[in-house]
């Protein structure tokens, strides 16, 4: 059975780890994490992937989050009859049911990935333009009272550079490891499952979501 992976840029190099770890034969195809800066483009960016890959593939798997796009994303899906690892984003799946209870203990929690604590520069600080205006961080982060960092591989260096953000925006850091959490559970009862019919990936003559230079 021929099988692909659609994921999210930042699940990238986690999910790379996965396939390995369990010696899944699939192919594996990225989209631009720079899409979460504009949530909007998710949908129809993945949307072009599918209609690219079902034609070859006996079944395509969609590892994203909602991650903002307000459902749009699950409607491509139920459109093509393609599925996704359940979750609203990163966050969560990495923490699991933890996420909800460290958002109820303190709402105001700015979290960290080993992908975003890589790309923090990049990702945030330059994505949000506070390389050209610092003084917006007073705005941005405002309302957080804590960074917690969930980490997904051990590392001093990426506890350093964890330090060293919390350090940045004044914020205390708490550190919590998850391993690769419900991202690895989920995916891993998909796959145990997705020989099934019911996950057979069907071209669509709908109308599409896609936009020009999207």
């Amino acid at each position: 059975m021929r099988v692909a992976f659609v994921l999210c840029g930042a699940l990238a190099r986690e999910v790379i780890a996965i396939v390995r770890k369990h010696g899944w034969d699939v192919s594996l195809y990225g989209v631009d994490a720079q899409a979460h800066m504009r949530p909007e483009r998710i949908a129809p960016l993945v949307e072009r992937k599918l209609r690219e890959l079902i034609p070859r593939f006996d079944r395509v798997v969609v590892i994203y989050g909602d991650c903002g796009t307000g459902g749009a994303l699950d409607e491509v899906l139920r459109r093509y009859n393609v599925p996704r690892i359940a979750g609203p984003h990163c966050y969560e799946m990495y923490a699991g049911v933890a996420f909800a209870a460290m958002l109820n203990e303190e709402p105001g929690t700015f979290f960290l990935t080993d992908f975003l604590l890589q790309g923090f520069d990049g990702l945030v600080w330059k994505g949000l333009g506070l390389d050209r205006f610092p003084e917006l961080k007073e705005i941005y982060f405002a309302n957080y009272r804590r960074v917690v960092y969930l980490v997904q591989r051990d590392g001093d260096a990426l506890v350093t550079q964890a330090h060293a953000v919390a350090e940045r925006l004044g914020l205390p850091l708490e550190i919590r490891p998850t391993g690769y959490g419900a991202l690895e559970t989920r995916l891993t009862a998909l796959m145990d499952e997705l020989a099934d019919e019911r996950y057979r990936p069907r071209v669509t003559h709908e109308s599409s979501i896609m936009h020009h230079g999207s």
